[in-house]
């Protein structure tokens, strides 16, 4: 279970009672299996928090800070009004003056109501943390009264009585930003620079009776974070700051808890420009939450041993993450991250705010509920906290959004460990015929919330019995292609299938109908195709969907962006497949998966087009979602209708057409690149139009093959248009230099 006495960072737990423990792990990532393999589970372990948002109350501010304890959370933050869940912001409010109560189970206010307020300037509350017993409730920020009565950026509540504690105060010089409380001590960081009257740089220590004790532990710059460990005999900081105590350290340090002299320091080994926003610990380490500005920072979470504190793990996940909360040995967190592809995941892409890792791996696991950035800085998520109630688990975010899972809710949202509520998508499935007598069904593995192995199951001419069922792991950057290769079928025979996606519990409506007539022979084109090496060939035959499949064999899939026109005809090459239309601005395709830079290949494609605003036809780079910023082994059009093949080499390598392609007619363009003496070739209908034998290299970074547009920008005589207007159709790519007579054996069988 998730402790309930979590703070702003984490810091409400005691000496006597650690959170989050209870840890269950399943060791590494699910894969995809084969037929009858076992079933995918409701959640994929160790994932025990489902991405289902629930009913909550909203504020009409931020929530900066959170605590819970006996079925309550608490919120603090800069708001001044809650509202029900689904009324829009400025209805059916009810005052709540930077401070609230809630029931965990329910989401709705409880009878506890104060207002926090200062005398000039915007009152806030920064942190909350509640004692071991439960009975008190700390909460630290920028005020000076709570319900009226004078205090001093800190205060006590009596949880019972839901009033402050006359018998706490004591005089903080500015904003408390996190706090950590045991049996007898409350732990402060913050802005301040004196407590009590006397000297404490952005740490101190007070005793549950407001005196001030010796613990020392200056810090030169803003404290963000501080947390007790577990046997109570350390205190974990976390900040903006470079030293503490005079000793070098960077944003984190470990201090004795008596006297608050360093244990552990950390000198370099966080970017100077990042800081530690959030710390929280587990029965065996602690987890801090990082934040950097500007170029080469350090944005994602670190995983320490409390036995040694020496590191076990960091990801490099970019996007500064506010908050971090540990439930069942998995390490959910808060931030906007969008570059994760350091980490093995998503390239640099429109931000995702909630992620999950086990703690003992960084690898990022299959739980994608989400928020939108929201007000304020604006960043999304600010603070989680665990809380308990009803026999249920919930995890609590605060922060800036205002919405969740794409719709209306400010401030607040929490998830549980059950049920699990939402089905995956619905499967993208295309057929293909190119082996006379079978009939190959692919389809685009789905995507789920808080599951990566999921169950389909394929149905055949109407019926509800399904043909075949398998599994397999997807997340939103990585849907791969699964095929099932349906031999029980006569050439001339019209058969439809249809597919469904399930998590064990929820499974998604049937794909629409697909069908598809058996081939009593074999495609020459495609055959060639395949049989000469390529290791993806998009045909674009799908009707209408996100997915273009490889027929390659290669399962190098692609995804289809922003709804091109399908199933254009005529295609280029004849037969019953059909082209794709792309209009010049947003549409595109790119690979689902990310390669290695090739140091050989051949570019293969047939385009259609009356523009004179030219485009990027197919190209190599390094991002799937936005323009690149690193591009090259791409064949572009210029707005004359020439063509230009182009590679960084010593800067940008290129040759060109000296004719036209805009005439409206199909032309097969092929681009390959091969050691030195092969060097650059551009065929287009079957013959060498350019070459450089002399350019061997090419720019080396990981990325994606992009078809119909991406970035141009710096190449010789760049386009209008980045994007390609017109038809595609048979693109494939090989990891060989292609002979001319191969390319022209490819042409030559455009009408076969």
């Amino acid at each position: 279970m998730m402790n309930g006495s979590t703070g702003r960072r984490s810091g409400g737990r005691g000496r006597v009672r650690a959170a989050s423990l209870a840890l269950g792990l399943l060791a590494g990532a699910l894969t995809a299996t084969a037929a009858g393999g076992s079933p995918a589970a409701a959640l994929t372990p160790p994932v025990a928090i489902t991405a289902d948002d629930l009913t909550t109350w909203q504020t009409n501010g931020i929530v900066w800070s959170m605590a819970s304890g006996d079925g309550v959370v608490y919120a603090g933050g800069t708001f001044s009004t809650l509202r029900p869940p689904t009324a829009a912001a400025g209805t059916d409010e009810q005052p709540a003056l930077n401070f609230a109560a809630f029931d965990a189970t329910t989401g709705a206010p409880t009878g506890c109501s104060l207002s926090f307020t200062i005398s000039s300037g915007t009152a806030t509350v920064r942190a909350l943390a509640l004692s071991p017993d439960g009975e008190t409730l700390y909460a630290g920020g920028q005020f000076g009264a709570v319900n009226g009565i004078g205090v001093s950026n800190i205060a006590a509540i009596d949880t019972d009585t839901c009033t402050v504690r006359n018998s706490f105060k004591i005089g903080v010089s500015a904003t408390v930003r996190g706090l950590a409380v045991t049996d007898d001590t409350v732990y402060l960081a913050g802005d301040f620079t004196t407590v009590g009257g006397q000297t404490r740089s952005h740490f101190a220590a007070v005793t549950t009776g407001a005196s001030l004790l010796p613990f020392t532990a200056n810090a030169d710059e803003v404290a963000r974070a501080v947390e007790v460990t577990p046997d109570g005999q350390n205190v974990l900081l976390g900040g903006d700051f470079f030293r503490i105590n005079g000793t070098n350290t960077h944003a984190l340090a470990v201090v004795n808890a008596t006297t608050g002299q360093l244990t552990k320091s950390y000198p370099g080994f966080i970017h100077n420009n990042s800081t530690v926003q959030d710390i929280t610990t587990d029965a065996t380490g602690f987890y801090t939450g990082n934040e950097g500005t500007g170029g080469g920072v350090f944005d994602g979470r670190i995983a320490l041993n409390l036995s040694d504190f020496e590191q076990r793990w960091r990801d490099t996940c970019l996007g500064a993450t506010q908050a971090v909360a540990v439930h069942s040995g998995v390490l959910y967190s808060g931030s906007h991250a969008h570059d994760c592809v350091s980490m093995g995941a998503f390239p640099d892409q429109p931000r995702k705010h909630l992620l999950a890792q086990s703690v003992n791996d960084p690898k990022l696991l299959p739980w994608f509920p989400d928020t939108n950035d929201g007000i304020g800085e604006p960043v999304g998520p600010r603070v989680m906290t665990g809380a308990s109630g009803g026999g249920r688990d919930y995890l609590w975010v605060g922060g800036e959004f205002t919405t969740v899972n794409g719709k209306p809710q400010q401030g607040l949202t929490r998830f549980a460990d059950g049920p699990d509520t939402g089905a995956p998508w619905v499967p993208n499935v295309s057929l293909s015929t190119l082996t006379p007598g079978r009939i190959e069904v692919n389809w685009q593995t789905s995507f789920d919330t808080d599951d990566g192995e999921l169950t389909y199951r394929i149905y055949k001419d109407g019926s509800n019995t399904p043909v075949h069922t398998t599994t397999g792991y997807s997340v939103f950057w990585d849907r791969p292609q699964l095929t099932w290769t349906d031999t029980d079928v006569a050439p001339g025979e019209t058969h439809s299938y249809r597919i469904t996606a399930s998590d064990g519990v929820n499974t998604s409506a049937k794909s629409p109908a697909q069908s598809a007539t058996v081939a009593g022979s074999t495609e020459a084109y495609p055959a060639r195709v395949k049989a000469d090496g390529a290791s993806l060939y998009w045909r674009y035959d799908e009707g209408a969907s996100t997915f273009a499949h490889d027929s390659s064999g290669n399962l190098n899939n692609g995804f289809l962006r922003n709804g091109p026109a399908y199933r254009q005809t005529p295609a280029a090459i004849a037969g019953p497949s059909t082209a794709i239309g792309f209009n010049g601005s947003s549409e595109y395709a790119y690979s689902n998966r990310l390669h290695a830079a090739p140091s050989r290949f051949s570019l293969e494609t047939w385009i259609k087009t009356t523009s004179d605003r030219g485009g990027k036809i197919i190209g190599f780079s390094n991002l799937t979602q936005q323009n690149s910023t690193r591009y090259d082994k791409h064949v572009y059009m210029r707005d004359d209708g020439r063509l230009v093949f182009g590679v960084q080499s010593g800067g940008s390598r290129t040759v060109t057409t000296s004719g036209a392609y805009n005439d409206g007619k199909w032309h097969h363009v092929v681009a390959t690149q091969g050691p030195l003496g092969q060097g650059m070739t551009l065929y287009v209908d079957g013959q060498a139009r350019a070459s450089n034998i002399l350019v061997s290299g090419n720019e080396n970074y990981p990325g994606y093959w992009r078809v119909g547009g991406d970035n141009l920008s710096g190449w010789p005589n760049r386009p209008t248009s980045n994007f390609f207007e017109g038809q595609i159709d048979e693109t494939a790519v090989y990891p060989t230099t292609l002979s001319s007579s191969q390319v022209s054996a490819h042409y030559a069988l455009r009408n076969g």
